[in-house]
């Protein structure tokens, strides 16, 4: 019978493994399984083979870690091997109880970049092989398994003849039986899998005043930056987040108040999620930002939550792709805390720009309110972010606007693309100032090829023996291709005061002409110096005639 690993539970699964790696490396290697309760430094079985050193992570994750759900997974495994890089392993190894996918193991395998250190996966089909070349290590933790299904097996055929109904009756019986606890509190319980939830319930509006119950949560070290963090908002100031403290960080959770209920638990994994939402009085609310009296600015919102904490209260408004937080401490002269956070993710320009100038507002600093019609909900005072953070903000702000005005000239509309590529870059740029009636020079257009139709003139015989002169000519269409959208802004005139031919075809094309045969005759152009073409859309009516503006796209070289 093979291990039924979504059912062995964690420290089934740990004991497994543990047992496993210790057959496979205890005949040439020194093998240590790690007691995370003090905190494994991220190692749970380390194997030393003299200066070589094996980490291996056991992360019990059934059913993977995707990113649609358990969201928190890969954090974890990566926080775990950058905690197990610093102790310099030969190898790390990551070991899940499930079959990967590929996005998963590619995933996994990418942690290695710029590591010195190999990275392999031992998932679920690597586990059965392994036991199964270790039959008898298989066969001691199976027999469990058997035991512990052929006896509610018997449960089952001996106590719930009656199906469903039987299964109601003892759940009705047991809830009457857990009732008669206590005078002021009773647990409401369910089944989830294979945990059992209690959920303590008052029975009366003032338990908490006549028989109080407390919590106290014993930490185990320090918490992680963003744990920490996350602890403050939630119990500090009352912002609707769970907040899962993981077995390692918890060194022991008591309850205190009746003597039925109360005790110490230890090896625990503690989380806590907010209540069920109190529905608001009014959710419609403008953030507004201010320079004194006047507002800058004004966007609207929904006001999502208001709560409180131990340190303060605490206000959320939801924006179309964002979030907007704000953190008000109780204590008088204490700085109020705004926390912003949006994704660009499938929103169309005009709606991306609105979040960016938003942020750009935050990251310029200054005076902001929260504010409904019955009057002001929060606020306080900004500081600047680092000028980098806005440089930044200003650079993808300059990108979707370009994107916008190209969208809307071209009449289609689509998502912000993820990526962008450098030459797509200069390509958005150049076709949103010519949208805007400018000439530039392109640096996709650095010659030209034209083919004669036999009939001279002393200008081209000047051309073609070397001498510059002005070229003008026509594109059809200038376009670009996007997101896999292929966007035409119209017909283009191509110019450049300063254009010579090359030798070579000069040559030809002279004689060709001086024969008679120069029709189909092809030649090539170049502008002077190493310079660019210039475009103009042949509709536009060009401020600066044929001097070219500037790209102004930072990291990229002007073309001329």
């Amino acid at each position: 019978m093979a291990v039924e690993w979504d059912r062995v539970g964690q420290p089934g699964f740990d004991r497994i493994v543990e047992a496993l790696v210790q057959r496979m490396y205890d005949a040439s290697a020194r093998v240590e399984a790690v007691n995370g309760r003090g905190g494994d430094d991220g190692i749970d079985i380390k194997v030393t083979h003299g200066s070589r050193v094996r980490i291996f992570q056991l992360k019990y994750y059934p059913d993977g870690f995707p990113t649609t759900a358990h969201k928190g997974r890969r954090k974890s495994i990566r926080q775990s091997f950058t905690r197990a890089v610093q102790h310099q392993p030969w190898e790390w190894i990551l070991v899940v109880p499930c079959t990967l996918t590929t996005a998963e193991r590619e995933f996994v395998t990418s942690l290695a970049a710029g590591q010195a250190v190999r990275v392999e996966v031992w998932d679920r089909a690597k586990l059965d092989g392994l036991l199964a070349t270790h039959a008898d290590l298989e066969a001691s933790f199976t027999r469990d398994q058997l035991f512990e299904a052929a006896k509610v097996y018997g449960q089952e055929r001996a106590l719930l003849m009656d199906g469903v109904r039987d299964v109601s009756a003892r759940v009705t019986a047991l809830g009457r039986q857990a009732d008669g606890l206590d005078d002021h509190w009773t647990v409401d319980f369910a089944r989830q899998g294979k945990t059992v939830v209690h959920t303590l319930r008052a029975k009366h509006p003032r338990a908490h005043e006549v028989s109080p119950v407390e919590i106290t949560l014993t930490g185990n070290g320090p918490l992680t930056p963003d744990l920490a963090q996350a602890v403050r908002r939630s119990l500090g100031f009352g912002l609707p987040e769970e907040v899962v403290l993981p077995r390692g960080a918890v060194e022991s959770l008591t309850v205190s108040g009746p003597e039925w209920l109360s005790g110490e638990h230890r090896d625990v994994e503690v989380r806590w999620q907010p209540a069920d939402k109190v529905p608001l009085a009014e959710t419609a609310v403008e953030v507004a930002f201010l320079d004194g009296e006047h507002v800058t600015a004004c966007y609207p919102g929904t006001l999502a939550h208001v709560g409180r904490g131990s340190v303060g209260r605490s206000v959320r408004v939801d924006l179309a792709g964002g979030s907007l937080e704000l953190m008000i401490p109780a204590a008088s002269g204490a700085s109020a805390s705004l926390r912003f956070t949006f994704s660009l993710e499938k929103l169309e320009p005009a709606a991306g720009l609105r979040l960016l100038r938003i942020y750009e507002r935050i990251a310029a600093g200054g005076a902001f309110e929260v504010r409904a019609s019955a009057g002001v909900i929060g606020g306080g005072e900004l500081p600047p972010r680092p000028e980098a953070a806005r440089q930044e903000a200003a650079q993808l702000r300059s990108y979707i606007e370009d994107l916008e005005a190209v969208q809307r000239h071209c009449e289609q509309y689509f998502p912000i693309p993820d990526e962008l590529t450098p030459a797509d870059r200069i390509a958005l740029r150049m076709a949103r100032l010519l949208i805007q009636g400018h000439c530039v020079a392109s640096p996709f257009l650095t010659r030209a090829r034209f083919t004669l139709n036999g009939q001279g003139s002393p200008t081209l015989r000047s051309l073609l023996s070397g001498e510059p002169h002005a070229v003008r000519g026509s594109i059809a269409a200038f376009a670009l291709t996007l997101a896999g959208r292929h966007l035409e802004l119209g017909p283009v005139h191509f110019y450049h005061p300063h254009v010579t031919v090359e030798t070579e075809d000069g040559r030809r094309a002279l004689a060709a002409l001086g024969a008679g045969r120069g029709e189909g005759c092809d030649v090539t152009v170049r502008p002077v110096g190493g310079e660019c073409f210039r475009h103009l859309l042949r509709d536009a009516a060009p401020g600066s005639g044929w001097t070219p503006v500037p790209l102004e796209l930072p990291g990229f070289t002007e073309p001329r």
